[in-house]
């Protein structure tokens, strides 16, 4: 499998946590669409099939990360 590179995954990571505090999931139009578009590139990016895992995963590939370093999940 081919692995993105950290600035990429920290960059998808963190433009998908700013559209979910905004509740672009709950948008119509161009929002949701690019919300939905980073979802699957963080899939693609990581090996995995949801958004969440994704999340954990390209969080895990960071600099410093800890395994037990949850910071990106929502509440």
């Amino acid at each position: 499998m081919l692995m993105a590179h950290p600035a990429v995954l920290r960059s998808l990571a963190q433009e998908y946590g700013s559209l979910e505090l905004l509740h672009a999931d709950r948008d119509n139009g161009a929002l949701r669409k690019r919300m939905d578009d980073l979802a699957y590139t963080l899939c693609i990016s990581t090996g995995t099939s949801d958004v969440d895992t994704a999340l954990i995963a390209a969080r895990h590939r960071l600099p410093g990360a800890r395994v037990e370093d949850d910071s990106l999940l929502g509440g």
